[in-house]
């Protein structure tokens, strides 16, 4: 994993972002799944389309330089929709690291944020191991160890990391931007394997 990290930093900043918008676009479902059950029953509070939007602009502005967009605004819209920190639910947990992944990008977007693309590769690994954990409830550290590695999500996250990694590390135009953002939404399935079609 350590060539991967290395690789991911030696990155330019634009490419960077690239990688963390795949990743994010991968993370929204349990984002929206979290809301959707959530909220459906109680307060109302709280719009999975915000992240949607805020993450099409990211979208926007890797695709076309100049687009003036305030990201400093964007992150302020952002912080709005996290889950409420009383909430320590699997489901909250999910969707405050989608929060979290979108809010790192944001960052490096409106400065320097050296670390940002290493937290959000660990965040969405870090969804897909607790989710395991919690599927699978095996008490044995090494066995769950074992069980993590060997998962079919686990092999899943990491060949998806693997692909916009070699995607990003070649030409980043505007239809290569396209083909990075479909392989990100994944046909509306979630790193965790999550729908909610």
């Amino acid at each position: 994993m350590s060539g991967f990290y290395q690789r991911l930093q030696r990155l330019e900043s634009r490419r960077q972002q690239a990688f963390m918008a795949a990743l994010c676009e991968r993370l929204l479902p349990n984002h929206a799944f979290y809301h959707q059950a959530r909220y459906a029953q109680t307060t109302g509070r709280g719009n999975p389309q915000a992240l949607r939007a805020i993450l099409d602009l990211v979208w926007e502005r890797l695709a076309v330089k100049d687009a003036r967009i305030d990201f400093a605004l964007q992150a302020e819209k952002l912080a709005e929709q996290a889950p409420s920190a009383d909430d320590d639910s699997f489901g909250a947990r999910r969707a405050s690291e989608a929060v979290a992944a979108l809010s790192a990008l944001l960052d490096t977007l409106q400065g320097e944020a050296p670390e940002a693309v290493l937290e959000v590769s660990k965040a969405s690994r870090g969804g897909v191991r607790a989710f395991i954990e919690l599927t699978e409830g095996e008490e044995d550290g090494e066995r769950l160890a074992a069980l993590v590695r060997d998962h079919p999500l686990m092999a899943d996250e990491n060949d998806f990391q693997d692909a916009v990694l070699e995607a990003v590390e070649g030409p980043l135009g505007r239809d290569e931007l396209k083909a990075l953002r479909r392989l990100g939404r994944n046909e509306g399935v979630s790193n965790l394997g999550l729908s909610l079609d």
